[in-house]
């Protein structure tokens, strides 16, 4: 049973209590994302239930680069730096998302003066000064950073993305050789969704061996997991799990949500953020409130999971909840705005689900 005056998992004894973060802690770490709204202290009673349940924490969205260097030349490092002297007051390991996406990025990164294409070599300028000024200041703070983000198509092949136009398809070695060389202690990762599909795993697996080849200091694979009750087969998380492993890299499971919601576009399942449609009712069913059925299969999903990440804990190195409560979740309005999810283990008041204690004695029982 859940304590009724604390959020910091499940009753063992009289007065004693123990989290997410220290039950899964000798298999992996338990990170979270933090909006600048909970940042700054906005919202009553995340902070303390991040520092109970949390050993990792992962900026939301200020950090990538339409937030924190909106101008050139013009940095706004003031939410970023509250969330790592938050993190440091209590002994919690720091993220770093993300230096280079082609999503949410100043279009002036890719114009000149005149507002034409920039040539290679300004973009490549303008790339290694913002790198260098985000990990320059950060550097020793920062555990690791999401390199590189969903640079891959769903059939492996590279994004035709800005960056690749302006910088060619070694863009990605690029962005790695230049973070290392920023923060050479910083562990760097290529982060991407729908990793579990077969075709896009083997593109991560290609690229990987490339870079090894080229003796590219990457030092982890992150696999997006923006999940469903219906999808993706368990099957497949762990076939790629298992291929990451192969490479010698950890796996790190990040932005993990489970959305209960029916999907409006089968054919576009995943995380790609440019896909918008109008909100219809006949998909946003739960309103008024989650259905125990629902509730029950939420449970059931994430109780799997993480039965699969202890299976492969000497693998996965981390998983990261993709925020801390279902009043966060960006799956509230994507891929249509106004819509009501409860992808997350904390509901919209920061209370513990019916799962939490569930996962905590799954990781009990791991230990024994």
């Amino acid at each position: 049973m859940l304590c009724s005056t604390l959020l910091s998992g499940t009753v063992l004894a009289e007065n004693q209590t123990i989290s997410l973060q220290q039950a899964y802690s000798p298999y992996f770490s338990v990170g979270t994302a933090l909006s600048e709204r909970q940042i700054r202290d906005q919202e009553p009673g995340t902070l303390d239930l991040v520092k109970q349940q949390f050993n990792v924490l992962t900026a939301e969205n200020i950090m990538k680069w339409e937030a924190i260097e909106p101008v050139e030349g013009q940095f706004n490092f003031a939410a970023a730096d509250a969330m790592i002297e938050f993190a440091e007051a209590n002994n919690i390991k720091v993220i770093g998302h993300v230096l280079l996406w082609h999503e949410q990025t100043p279009a002036w990164v890719f114009q000149d003066a005149k507002g034409q294409p920039a040539s290679k070599e300004l973009v490549l300028s303008r790339l290694t000064n913002h790198i260098n000024a985000v990990m320059g200041r950060y550097k020793g703070r920062i555990q690791g950073w999401d390199a590189v983000n969903e640079a891959l198509n769903e059939d492996g092949t590279l994004r035709q993305s800005n960056w690749y136009k302006a910088l060619g398809e070694d863009y990605i070695a690029t962005v790695f050789e230049i973070a290392h060389k920023a923060d050479p202690k910083a562990e760097l990762y290529y982060n991407d969704f729908n990793l579990f599909k077969p075709e896009k795993r083997d593109g991560v697996l290609k690229l990987v061996a490339a870079l090894k080849a080229k003796n590219v200091p990457i030092h982890g694979i992150g696999e997006q997991g923006h999940y469903s009750l219906d999808y993706p087969e368990l099957q497949q998380v762990e076939d790629s799990i298992i291929a990451f492993g192969k490479t010698g890299l950890p796996v790190m499971i990040t932005e993990l949500d489970i959305s209960v919601l029916p999907f409006p576009d089968p054919e576009n399942i995943g995380a790609d953020i440019s896909l918008n449609m109008q909100l219809k009712q006949e998909f946003n069913p739960y309103a008024a409130g989650l259905p125990k059925a629902v509730s029950d299969q939420l449970s059931n999903k994430y109780l799997q999971l993480f039965e699969l990440f202890l299976r492969h804990s000497n693998v996965v190195q981390r998983v990261t909840l993709w925020g801390v409560n279902d009043n966060q979740t960006w799956r509230n309005d994507w891929p249509m705005k106004g819509r009501t999810d409860y992808p997350l283990l904390f509901d919209r008041k920061n209370q513990p689900k019916e799962v939490v204690p569930k996962l905590i004695k799954l990781a009990e029982k791991a230990g024994k």
